[in-house]
């Protein structure tokens, strides 16, 4: 007991050390109001005022011992927000970062995603809504300065953390580790990825003045090795700005290297936090690299909030100490596609296609009352007036979409890429296509023939369909591997569709995140053989192609995965709008080919952002891939919704659990 006394003792002094005030001693507002922070020009310094330059970011110590950073020598705050520009629609990118400028901040900062950016193998894609240069760019030409986050991995709730699903096709690479097949593939991406970012220095005339060393691995720390082998590789290929890494308070000392700045993590202002990281490096300033601003939701799991005054508390703290920050996030944008990445607990649980992660400004970049309090905040403590804020971008409800016309699963075969036929199964990732990078995304239906039934053994992932001929007989998970095939008469085509719903992008386990079937399938212990194996991958070049089938009349009722085809007009302006799909039940969405992402009524989220850019003038096609039942139209609202209670699998409709009241808000 008297040592911990005097353990605590020493934090207290530590506390008042380093930091002007003394945290104990923190009043907290009064009757909701803040006293403003003393006037700090955090703001003033702009890429455009700096043009003369030979000193980046760097920080340096006063008399007093007390941290702070610099910029060309000028005394420098970092007040940022973090926008992904690979979640947000090209045509949006310059909304987001005005208003991210408006309500008082400075930089912005962004992941890369190595596994869009780099899908298969030596191919590399920075267009569109993946053109890293041309979003840095805009930043500066607004104003704002960056910071980077190039991984590889990222975490981010993307698929695999971000890192390439080809890397799973090599079965002894170790993934985050000095392993060589794994750092050859880093090091191929880095010499194409780092020459776009080495004129956007600040150094070079740029506004990147820092650039993060891989993402939180002090929670992974598999290679004592693994920190300082991708910090060397970003300086050997011209990074010269502020390095820095990022972990929470757990992971700060494993997830540290030697010359780079460490950073931290947090849900909210905790001074032993602070202690632990000063301990480290009594010479820095305090950065605050992830400040969580909410949380992420998953699919079956209640919405996750936490409240305007709780944020703005502790970022008054922040200026209040001097202590530079990012909000994580400021905006988070839209799953889009199939991106999601998910988490382990006793079973996968995937994150929803919004990334609204209650963050500053909402998934469609409304404001927010978290918007309107920093800005309040900001506005009180800043030597300069901030922007004006930017006008909000127009919502619109449209008529309901009638989907008309069908085409069952099984009808679409002749319209997807040439199957591979294999004499057994292999995961998607090890499916010889793409030019050997396998399949990324999408799902994946297996073929063979079987003269008997009994009792089916197969080992998927995520969750699958089993089918004889058309005719559904059941359902298959990591849980459930088997599956009685009730007697035959002749032989029959065994069908099994396997969907990926993302990889899991934290921890250890994505070394073993492979999906599809995985291992040998067998019928009472025989082992099938002979497969024919489709990729559907969903890609708008499919459905240019399903353009020219015969779509069939749409029944009422339609049970199994099916594809539904209708028109929604939106006139001669269009604008943006939300999908509301009543009494539908799990699929995904197309737009003029472009996947808006996945739906499914276990909750919370009830509705998908349709951006205003991705709609033609007048008639736009709608595609609804269903695998579960047909629901009846497509509905279109102003604003989000979300579900107050969650139903279980819909595999498992009808049985014990299931909750069919269930109300939106």
């Amino acid at each position: 007991m008297a040592y911990l006394s005097k353990q605590h003792s020493w934090k207290r002094i530590m506390a008042i050390f380093f930091l002007p005030l003394v945290l104990s001693g923190f009043a907290p507002r009064s009757q909701g109001m803040f006293k403003s922070p003393a006037r700090f020009s955090w703001s003033h310094l702009s890429p455009s005022k700096l043009k003369n330059r030979s000193e980046g970011l760097s920080t340096k110590t006063n008399a007093q011992g007390k941290a702070y950073f610099t910029l060309e020598g000028h005394k420098f705050m970092i007040v940022g927000g973090s926008i992904h520009y690979f979640r947000v629609p090209r045509e949006y990118w310059k909304d987001r970062l005005l208003k991210l400028q408006a309500c008082g901040f400075n930089t912005v900062t962004t992941y890369i995603p190595w596994n869009l950016h780099e899908q298969e193998r030596g191919k590399f894609d920075f267009s569109e809504i993946l053109d890293l240069e041309a979003y840095v760019l805009l930043a500066e030409t607004l104003g704002l300065w960056v910071i980077l986050r190039p991984g590889p991995y990222i975490c981010a709730e993307v698929d695999l953390g971000g890192l390439p699903s080809w890397l799973l096709r090599d079965p002894v690479a170790e993934l985050r580790t000095t392993n060589e097949g794994f750092i050859d593939a880093v090091d191929k991406y880095f010499d194409h990825l780092i020459p776009k970012i080495l004129p956007l220095q600040y150094r070079h005339g740029g506004p990147v003045i820092a650039v993060q060393v891989e993402n939180e691995y002090g929670s992974f720390k598999k290679d004592r090795k693994y920190m300082d082998y991708m910090k060397k590789a970003l300086l050997k290929r011209g990074i010269v700005e502020l390095l820095l890494t990022s972990d929470d308070k757990d992971g700060i000392q494993t997830g540290s290297v030697d010359g780079a700045l460490t950073t931290i993590n947090m849900h909210s202002f905790i001074e032993d936090s602070f202690i632990k990281l000063h301990q480290m490096q009594n010479d820095k300033p305090i950065m605050i690299m992830e400040f969580w601003t909410g949380w992420y939701d998953s699919w079956g799991s209640k919405h996750i909030e936490k409240s305007a005054n709780e944020i703005q508390h502790t970022v008054y703290k922040f200026i209040r100490y001097g202590l530079s920050f990012n909000m994580y996030m400021f905006h988070g944008g839209t799953n889009f596609g199939f991106i999601n990445g998910g988490h382990y607990e006793e079973k996968h649980i995937h994150v929803v296609t919004s990334y609204d992660y209650d963050a500053v400004l909402s998934e469609a970049g409304d404001y927010t009352e978290k918007y309107f309090m920093l800005r309040k905040l900001f506005a009180s403590g800043s030597a300069h007036p901030l922007p004006p804020l930017p006008p909000l971008i127009p919502k619109a409800v449209y008529p309901s979409v009638n989907l008309s016309f069908y085409l069952p699963l099984f009808d679409i075969l002749p319209y997807l890429n040439e199957p591979v036929m294999l004499h057994t199964p292999v995961t998607m990732e090890n499916l010889p296509i793409n030019s050997g990078s396998g399949q990324p995304f999408g799902l994946v239906l297996y073929e063979t023939s079987i003269c008997f039934g009994g009792s089916l053994f197969a080992s998927v992932h995520d969750s699958a369909q089993v089918f004889l001929n058309d005719r559904s007989i059941g359902i298959l998970d990591e849980n459930n591997e088997f599956l009685q095939i009730p007697k035959i008469q002749g032989c029959q085509l065994l069908r099994i569709l396997v969907e990926n719903q993302g990889r899991i992008n934290f921890s250890w386990r994505i070394q073993n995140e492979q999906k599809g079937l995985n291992k040998e399938v067998s019928i009472n212990g025989t082992l099938l053989r002979n497969f024919t194996i489709y990729s559907l991958d969903m890609k708008m070049s499919f459905f240019k192609r399903l353009r020219s089938a015969s779509w069939k009349l749409a029944p009422k009722t339609y049970k199994g995965p099916a594809f539904y085809w209708g028109i929604l007009n939106v006139g001669s302006s269009p604008t943006d709008t939300f999908l509301h799909l009543p009494n539908w039940h799990y699929g995904f969405v197309f737009i003029n080919g472009r996947n808006l992402g996945r739906y499914w009524d276990i909750g919370p989220q009830s509705t998908l952002y349709l951006p205003g850019p991705w709609l033609h003038p007048e008639d736009n096609e709608v595609i609804v891939f269903e695998k579960v039942e047909k629901g009846f139209y497509i509905q279109t609202r102003k604003k989000p919704q979300l579900q107050k209670c969650y139903k279980t699998d819909p595999a498992l409709r009808g049985a014990a659990g299931d909750v069919d009241n269930c109300q939106e808000y």
